[in-house]
């Protein structure tokens, strides 16, 4: 009878899990882990996650069972984990809406961090986007990605991109607009 302590021929041991051939590494993913966790933090954030704590522990999750091909495609793998978590959260709580009344959401304190900013007009402009646009601009500009970055992300061509963020752009250009002038107003 084999023993159950050791790895069999087919699975990785301890040290080699996810190493090379098999995915990202768990030590890759622990170096990730401790440099860009709060990034994912704040990405799904901003990207209006009730709870992007949770979103970011569960895309490290899955980048740590997902076996990539190339290591290096690790960062971006998981900021499009992290906006498609946030997305499938945005679809599941809109199911639960739709069947429950209405409740005052409490934030988290990533949130509530993010609402204390000087940005708080931004972020609110920001928050009323399309959920598309939303994720574009933010990853455009938060994290300073190039187009084809995005693209992969998001899983949209670059000129979808484009277009996202230029329409993204001039509604909050709109709504910062507008709210100045009714700063002024008062």
């Amino acid at each position: 009878m084999p023993r159950t302590d050791e790895p069999s021929a087919d699975e990785p041991s301890a040290g080699e899990h996810g190493a090379g051939e098999h995915g990202a590494g768990e030590r890759g993913v622990e170096e990730l882990f401790r440099t860009r966790y709060l990034e994912m933090v704040r990405l799904a954030g901003l990207l209006g996650a009730d709870d992007p704590e949770d979103i970011a522990q569960e895309a490290f999750i899955r980048l740590m069972r997902r076996r990539l091909p190339e290591p290096q495609a690790a960062l971006g793998y998981l900021r499009a984990i992290v906006v498609n978590l946030t997305r499938n959260r945005h679809r599941h709580l809109r199911v639960v809406r739709m069947r429950t009344p209405a409740a005052v959401a409490e934030g988290s304190s990533e949130q509530a961090a993010i609402l204390r900013e000087d940005h708080r007009e931004v972020i609110a402009a920001l928050a009323g986007l399309p959920a598309r646009r939303r994720e574009a601009i933010v990853l455009r500009f938060w994290l300073d990605l190039q187009e084809r970055e995005i693209a992969a992300a998001m899983g949209v061509s670059a000129g979808t991109v484009k277009s996202h963020v230029s329409r993204g752009m001039a509604e909050l250009t709109r709504a910062l607009k507008s709210l100045s002038d009714q700063e002024a107003q008062a």
